[in-house]
């Protein structure tokens, strides 16, 4: 089983090295491909002295040396992956040494998986308390989930969430779903797994105890819920789009407006807001205009029927 690591880097210097050992201390590692995406700090420099003693560290950048997000730096790691199998992680965590242990037996016992997705942990860099420890400490879905109910159960969360830093795919899957999408700040691996979840064999890996570490300090982007607001928002449309030009069931977008209109029913959007709101979805995709869920979930009806009874099930 050969692996490329993608780590995009932005002013990480305190923990990218951390990180990048961790994950050249794994034999399945062939290449770590990181992305200097525009760091002002020492990270590059960093990684430069770590390429001196591995070949398998390969460093690229953006053109002009431009800071463009993760997604974008994903992306051109993306690219530049040689490896047949991709696994990820961000520059302030950092993997264990059971990483891999699993996911490569399950891939040599079955062709047709796409993905393996497994739980992860937490390290505090920072102040915790006994909650927020206990709410972080293991991101893992808490049951094996069969392949094609895995979209409903991210979607409602009632099986936990695992994260792009416990999944290992065949680099394949990415002529099914694309790359990431780069106009999300935020949200954007949610809206990757969801399209990969519609379209690709995934199955668990070890999902009851960590293969990686999520690094927690005071400059998480997680901790940014007005991003996370307006991106959740942007997500569910990428979703949305993307799912009516790949012809996914009706039956799937269904579920996606629920969501995104749940979302904004908490928000209390007025009727003016929502009718506005509702012809931008239906001239960004006409399929929708045709369809059924187009009476469905205008305003009115919506308004009328008090819909999200998928939420309760």
């Amino acid at each position: 089983m050969n692996i490329s690591v993608i780590i995009p880097v932005y002013n990480a210097a305190a923990y990218i090295e951390k990180a990048v050992t961790s994950a050249l201390f794994h034999k399945e590692v062939k290449e770590v491909v990181l992305v200097n995406d525009g760091s002002t700090d020492d990270s590059l420099a960093i990684l430069q002295k770590l390429q001196q003693s591995d070949a398998r560290i390969k460093i690229y950048h953006h053109e002009n040396n431009a800071n463009k997000g993760r997604s974008a730096s994903r992306n051109l790691a993306l690219q530049k992956a040689t490896m047949p199998f991709i696994a990820f992680l961000d520059a302030d965590d950092f993997y264990l040494e059971n990483r891999f242990e699993i996911d490569s037996k399950i891939f040599a016992s079955d062709a047709t998986i796409d993905g393996v997705y497994n739980a992860i942990g937490v390290h505090f860099y920072r102040d915790f308390s006994d909650e927020e420890h206990n709410e972080l400490a293991l991101t893992t879905v808490t049951e094996a989930i069969p392949p094609k109910e895995l979209f409903d159960y991210l979607l409602n969360g009632k099986k936990g969430y695992f994260s792009i830093d416990g999944l290992t795919i065949r680099k394949e899957v990415l002529t099914k779903i694309g790359l990431f999408q780069e106009h999300l700040v935020v949200a954007e691996d949610t809206d990757w797994l969801l399209k990969m979840a519609l379209t690709s064999k995934l199955v668990a890996g070890n999902i009851t105890e960590p293969v990686a570490m999520r690094g927690v300090h005071e400059t998480n982007i997680f901790n940014q819920t007005e991003q996370y607001k307006v991106h959740r928002q942007k997500m569910y449309e990428s979703v949305i789009h993307w799912s009516f030009q790949n012809n996914i069931g009706k039956a799937k977008i269904d579920l996606l407006l629920n969501w995104l209109f749940y979302y904004r029913y908490k928000e209390k959007y007025n009727l003016i807001a929502e009718f506005k709101y509702w012809f931008y979805l239906l001239k960004s995709n006409p399929k929708l205009l045709t369809s059924t869920l187009a009476i469905k979930y205008c305003p009115i009806i919506r308004k009328r029927k008090q819909l999200f009874p998928i939420l309760f099930r």
